[in-house]
């Protein structure tokens, strides 16, 4: 550990990175540029429909938060870090109508009963498979297309359809599972479709978000999970009528968090844009999740993160193989598997921006020459390839003589290839630090390639800010490693299937 004591100590502090509204204007709070200036692309909305999905009971309650937050939520205490949200019409300029509604209801019955259902598998698979079956027959039979599908799911949905969860035995649990299959194979002949159903419920991952996703991505069908206790906790209640799960001090950030997601997967526009990125860049970000379905432990899924200013992206999938290491823990691709997935993603900017002048591929590990061969050549006429290691670090910190810890974006350089970055710390517009603890650095290493490291630093902190999936001032890491893992859960939780290449707003 390092007291800061001496003004000699070499640290930089980055300016906070300003994101882009409309009109043009700057701010570096999301929540600041939005309410007083609106989206980027504030009046460029084109035609859209939603749709909403649950238990009657689910569906009304969206229903009554959608008319809710069409007025101001404030925080119950002025707070510089806790903004109010002005109404969802007056931040981004659109409205819903709550008669244009596409409603799909869900059997409450029918989610009871898989509730008592002992077989995790069987019981989490039937579950989407009520939400997945209404949602593609609605899209193969309907007129109107559906921008966006509300997902709206109670409590016991959430608590019994995640890996852990368990049902606790008893009179009225069934044991309807692997165990119940075995015993009907032994007298069945034929596998009738019940039992072809109950097979193919343990081809894919214990958990309802990723299953649902995964089942949805090859229909190209765009869902937004909300779950009834957040958007309506004032109706479960206790013994003695209080809420049991008290969110009056998060009203208005689950307003902005919710709202923010929905106006970019509805309208498939960023909120705001980085304000002072370099043109021509194109940010890559690996992801990698080992397959559990594989008893070799070397399988693993990888896929790639293709990210600009706009802060939008695409998810192209590579080829499951043997890239992880138990040894050292590394995933590293071969050169035929790196050049095929950077190829696929370069392939989209070019479409879209011409190539690149820089290409900045940022892991959590080394980059091998193997890989890196193969990237090189994926990469072609691009000026530059730049290979970045970022990684949390857990003992290095800095202390200050003061009430708060170091800022954002404090930056120790270590040598021209390596650097500590606080991503999180002291933000002086909201007068607080976000978190209880001492913040600990990012390690950043440029691996491979040549580049300024206060650049990519500063690269780095910029990306912080692009999660559209909420809206908060920034996170700790970069939208290019931000939502790696829940990638990889996605692309890993059935069976591997040729997905196309599909927006980012799909797999959040």
């Amino acid at each position: 550990m390092i007291r800061l004591m001496k003004k000699s100590f070499n640290l930089t502090v980055l300016p906070e990175p300003r994101l882009r509204f409309a009109y043009g204007q700057r701010l570096t709070d999301p929540r600041d540029g939005l309410t007083l200036y609106g989206p980027y692309d504030k009046g460029q909305v084109n035609n859209f429909s939603v749709g909403i999905i649950g238990t009657p009971a689910g569906n009304a309650r969206f229903k009554r938060w959608m008319t809710t937050i069409q007025k101001p939520i404030y925080y119950p205490v002025p707070d510089m870090a806790k903004p109010f949200f002005p109404g969802f019409e007056e931040v981004y300029g659109i409205r819903f109508n709550d008669q244009q509604y596409a409603q799909l209801p869900i059997d409450p019955g029918a989610l009871e009963t898989f509730f008592r259902y002992t077989d995790d598998h069987v019981r989490i698979a039937n579950i989407v498979d009520l939400y997945v079956n209404e949602l593609v027959r609605y899209k193969e039979e309907a007129d109107i297309p559906i921008s966006l599908w509300f997902v709206v799911i109670p409590d016991m949905v959430y608590q019994l359809c995640r890996p852990l969860s368990k049902v606790t035995k008893t009179k009225d649990t069934l044991n309807i599972g692997i165990k119940d299959l075995n015993t009907r194979l032994n007298v069945t002949l034929f596998e009738d479709e019940s039992l072809v159903r109950m097979r193919k419920a343990y081809d894919y991952e214990k958990h309802f978000h990723n299953q649902l996703k995964i089942k949805l991505l090859s229909h190209g069908i765009l869902t937004q999970v909300i779950r009834e206790n957040t958007i309506a906790y004032q109706d479960f209640t206790d013994k003695n009528g209080k809420p049991k799960k008290d969110l009056s001090a998060f009203e208005t950030d689950i307003a902005w968090s919710l709202t923010t997601s929905i106006y970019y997967k509805v309208t498939g526009l960023p909120p705001w844009k980085l304000a002072d990125i370099r043109e021509g860049v194109c940010y890559i970000g690996l992801v990698f999740k080992n397959d559990d379905r594989h008893r070799d432990r070397r399988i693993a899924c990888c896929a790639a993160q293709m990210f600009l200013d706009s802060g939008d992206g695409q998810v192209f999938k590579g080829a499951v193989g043997p890239w992880y290491n138990p040894d050292t823990k590394e995933y590293h691709l071969s050169k035929e598997s790196a050049k095929d997935l950077l190829t696929k993603a370069l392939a989209d900017y070019k479409r879209k921006h011409g190539s690149p002048r820089e290409v900045f591929i940022h892991g959590r590990t080394n980059f091998d020459n193997n890989e890196w061969l193969g990237f090189q050549e994926a990469a072609g006429a691009a000026q530059s390839v730049v290979g970045i290691k970022i990684n949390h670090e857990s003992t290095f910190k800095l202390f200050r003589d003061s009430d708060f810890p170091v800022m954002r974006g404090t930056m120790y350089a270590k040598d021209k290839r390596s650097a500590f970055l606080w991503t999180k710390g002291f933000i002086p517009r909201l007068q607080t630090v976000v978190g209880q603890e001492t913040p600990n650095p990012l390690q950043i290493q440029i691996t491979r390639g040549e580049a300024n490291i206060f650049k990519v630093c500063q690269d780095i902190l910029a990306l912080t800010k692009l999660n559209y999936n909420t809206c908060r001032f920034a996170d700790g890491v970069p939208v290019t490693l931000k939502f790696a893992d829940t990638i990889g859960e996605i692309l890993t939780a059935g069976p591997n299937q040729n997905l196309k290449v599909l927006p980012f707003k799909y797999y959040i």
